[in-house]
């Protein structure tokens, strides 16, 4: 007795266009990213919500993108015997000598606080930039590396400078940061610099200049 032509089709399987997409397919679509959620339209992190997650995923991709780092010290000019003495004098002079600055970062690196510098070095670069776009962009760089929760360069600052920013950071400028590092300033100022000026290396500086002194004369 002759097979039916439909119980034929049956024992073929599916149709070939009702088999699910290959996931190695070149024409298989990607899948659409998810909006953004309008219940959070801070900078904070804090919450799950899938705008959120498309901040984290940028935060994870710009990990790559670092800015300028600072010139060790033997690639700076050396500095003169008065200049380190000077470093002694004010924690001012200190932060405007470029080599008084490699210095104190090296030794906040020791102190495993390097990222105060790096977050003060941004903040003078942004505040140099005119472009508005590149404003943006770095002053979220600058977010994402040392404000964010989600950073392990993340800075100490409180909640009332931390509201400020995620407030400014809807329409960054080059001063969106500024409280934030008047107060990373200040503590750097405070809690490392006189530790800076009683280290090792502070004093194998003075040492060195005065046996230069000692040898000119």
């Amino acid at each position: 007795m002759p097979t039916p032509p439909e119980a034929e089709k049956q024992h073929t399987g599916p149709e070939e266009g009702d088999q699910p997409p290959s996931m190695s397919s070149p024409d298989a679509a990607p899948p659409a990213p998810p909006g953004r959620n309008p219940c959070c339209l801070c900078w904070c992190c804090c919450c799950s919500c899938s705008w959120n997650e498309e901040r984290r995923r940028a935060w994870r991709a710009s990990r790559e993108s670092r800015l300028q780092p600072l010139p060790s010290c033997e690639a700076c000019a050396t500095p003169s015997p008065e200049e380190v003495r000077s470093w002694a004098q004010s924690f001012d002079k200190l932060m405007h000598s470029p080599a008084g600055r490699s210095v104190f970062r090296e030794f906040l690196r020791t102190e495993y606080s390097e990222e105060n510098m790096l977050f003060w070095l941004a903040c003078e670069e942004l505040k140099a930039e005119a472009n508005q776009h590149v404003v943006d962009e770095k002053a979220r760089l600058i977010y994402e590396d040392y404000v964010s929760i989600l950073s392990p360069k993340e800075v100490s600052l409180d909640s009332r400078v931390r509201e400020g920013i995620n407030k400014k950071m809807q329409e960054p400028s080059a001063h969106t940061f500024d409280d934030a590092q008047l107060q990373i300033y200040t503590l750097m100022h405070r809690d490392s610099y006189p530790r800076f000026l009683s280290s090792p290396a502070y004093r194998a500086l003075l040492l060195r200049g005065r046996s230069t002194s000692s040898s000119e004369a």
